[in-house]
């Protein structure tokens, strides 16, 4: 049965102290409220949520002493990561309350908290549940700068002022700001977290040696954007996945962050049509071999998408969104050009 926003929201409200840590994270518990400066994560006080039913009223529900503004934990979702259409909302909502949340301890233990082993799953949800949404972060600056300008079923995307890099056992760690990816498996369950250091004006990649890192369970998982249906994408890099996504609206897209992940890529059981990202050397086609070949076994057809340059987000930005969508637009089957790239025209 689908669930009416009503429902979501209500559950949502079930887990309201754990929406406002994920979404809300420039705020912090007062009593029996969250405070924080507004709906979009703003530093400051004037805003309050309610973390508990009580005789003012159920739980989820907000209000801006300073605006006025009031609403539930859905509002708190779609102003917070600056979603424009409600379905990313949803879809978000139902991202979150996949995962597993478990309830915030009381205050006077949780300073008995141990840490998450280095570089496993729990430290990357860990890693991922301490970054902010993107919106007006460096992050959303860096993507913008690839050519990257719509944002929408981002939300596994992240932004971390101050993410520890660490060169080598022989230099001292050093702290960069990140953007921070959530790696999920099918369900939505956060497997892992990559990392892609930034400059601290947002211009660029950090100017270190390894600027990207992984860490958690990979194999077979991805960095998605939008819910898979019958017809989804994949590649390899965040930016080159996003470059794609920028031509055609709402197809669903996973990042499996190499080409070695991209051939071992779990597929949805409802999926028909798989487009390959690819990226244009040896081990973008031998990714691509691989995944024509195993996505033809399970019966599922499969269909390679080709940049001009040497990926895609080198097209977009060498080239422009034009030129990319028409690339794009004479590879894909005749019935999904007129299912995206019409809404992404």
């Amino acid at each position: 049965m689908v669930e009416s926003p009503h429902d979501l929201a209500r559950r949502l409200a079930d887990h309201a102290e754990t929406v406002c840590r994920h979404y809300l994270n420039a705020g912090r518990r007062q009593g029996n409220y969250w405070q924080v400066g507004d709906v979009r994560n703003t530093p400051g006080r004037s805003m309050f949520v309610r973390l508990k039913d009580s005789s003012k009223g159920p739980a989820g529900k907000w209000t801006d002493a300073a605006t006025g503004e009031h609403g539930d934990l859905l509002d708190v979702i779609q102003e917070s990561l600056g979603l424009v259409d409600f379905a990313d909302v949803v879809e978000e909502a139902r991202r979150f309350l996949s995962l597993p949340h478990p309830e915030p301890e009381p205050t006077s233990r949780r300073h008995r908290s141990t840490s998450a082993p280095s570089g496993s799953a729990e430290a990357a949800r860990r890693l991922f549940a301490m970054a902010r949404p993107i919106g007006g972060t460096l992050v959303e600056a860096y993507l913008r700068h690839r050519g990257i300008v719509s944002l929408h079923a981002t939300g596994n995307l992240r932004f971390h002022p101050r993410c520890y890099y660490r060169p080598d056992e022989h230099r001292p760690t050093e702290i960069w700001p990140a953007m921070i990816a959530a790696v999920t498996d099918l369900d939505g369950r956060i497997t892992g977290a990559h990392r892609t250091w930034l400059a601290h004006d947002g211009s660029d990649k950090a100017p270190i040696d390894t600027q990207r890192k992984a860490m958690g369970d990979l194999l077979g998982n991805a960095v998605r954007f939008g819910l898979s249906c019958e017809v989804m994408a994949a590649g390899e890099g965040i930016e080159s996945v996003l470059s794609v996504h920028e031509a055609t609206s709402s197809m669903a897209m996973a990042a499996a962050l190499s080409a070695a992940h991209l051939a071992a890529i779990l597929f949805p059981d409802t999926l028909r049509r798989l487009y390959i990202i690819r990226d244009n050397d040896p081990a973008g086609d031998g990714a691509r071999d691989s995944l024509i070949e195993r996505a033809s076994a399970a019966g599922i057809e499969a269909i390679a998408l080709s940049p001009k340059l040497g990926d895609f987000n080198e097209d977009l930005r060498h080239l422009g969104i034009d030129a990319l969508r028409a690339n794009i637009r004479v590879q894909l089957a005749p019935q999904d050009v007129a299912r995206f790239m019409m809404q992404a025209a």
